[in-house]
């Protein structure tokens, strides 16, 4: 069984997509961990807020099953692929890590680069992996979020 992590992130009618994501989700892996959920300003353009998330759980499929999954159900919740990297999203779902692997594909990059300038996504991540340590860095999640500028970025937790 591999370890996955995907973050979870809308802001388009958010609190429905990011719920039908995590629903599909489960259909497909059975049993998650959820990180609290944050909600945070747009980065990179003007537009509604953010609500984002990480998602943690085991399988034994490979690492392009899972990401056509999680395409799947971006598609499933509305995602469009514009090639506009900063706009709004009905649904994001971004493979994270997949146990220790370091990849750099197309379509797969791991650990994903946001981790380390996002605080939407490395907050959520130390929250549920604070001792998981980055394969890059040799530093856990949680030193990594502790040394983060956090003032730098608007986030603050929310109910789904």
């Amino acid at each position: 069984m591999t370890k996955v992590f995907v973050s979870l992130g809308s802001n388009i009618n958010p609190q429905k997509h990011v719920r039908n994501g995590l629903n599909e989700l489960e259909k497909h892996f059975a049993s998650l961990i959820i990180s609290p959920v944050y909600e945070s300003i747009a980065i990179g353009f003007e537009g509604d807020n953010f609500i984002n998330l990480v998602a943690k759980f085991d399988t034994v499929l490979d690492i392009h099953q899972v990401s056509n999954i999680l395409t799947d159900i971006e598609d499933q919740n509305g995602r469009t692929r514009d090639n506009i990297k900063f706009s709004a999203r009905t649904l994001d779902i971004d493979l994270l890590l997949y146990g220790q692997l370091s990849l750099k594909e197309k379509k797969i990059n791991l650990p994903r680069p946001e981790i380390y300038h996002n605080a939407f996504v490395l907050k959520p991540l130390a929250d549920i992996a604070e001792n998981l340590i980055d394969i890059h860095t040799g530093k856990t999640y949680g030193q990594l979020w502790n040394e983060f500028n956090q003032s730098s970025q608007q986030l603050w937790q929310i109910n789904l």
